[in-house]
């Protein structure tokens, strides 16, 4: 994850911590993301309406029912889940916690690879 993440963002200026958890899921990734802002994190509600917007990605953010994303329900979907949308507890004004899962056949290979080419 170090590796990839530094090579599809063309840096190697961001530092990334990652813990991987290997559970049997048929086939679908989840990780738990800590996102750290330059400056002042954006609020819960504009993270939200911003991943929202996003082409590729669905919020799956309801703390009522406590439904969130799952590898489970990520698998044979086309978008990445993204939710647990929340502020960082040691770092309130400047970080975000996120939890997403997605299809890696999908959204990780195939259709991600199908994406970029159209995009070139």
């Amino acid at each position: 994850m170090v590796k990839e993440t530094k090579k599809i963002l063309s840096t190697d200026a961001i530092a990334i911590s990652p813990t991987c958890i290997r559970v049997p899921i048929l086939r679908a990734h989840a990780e738990s993301i800590n996102i750290e802002f330059a400056g002042k994190a954006p609020s819960e509600d504009e993270a939200r309406a911003l991943y929202e917007k996003f082409p590729g990605v669905r919020v799956v953010d309801d703390r009522a029912k406590n439904h969130f994303p799952m590898p489970l329900e990520a698998s044979g979907e086309w978008d990445c889940l993204v939710g647990r949308i929340r502020k960082d507890v040691s770092m309130p004004e400047t970080a975000l916690n996120v939890f997403i899962a997605g299809d890696q056949l999908l959204k990780g290979a195939a259709l991600n690879a199908v994406q970029i080419a159209a995009l070139l």
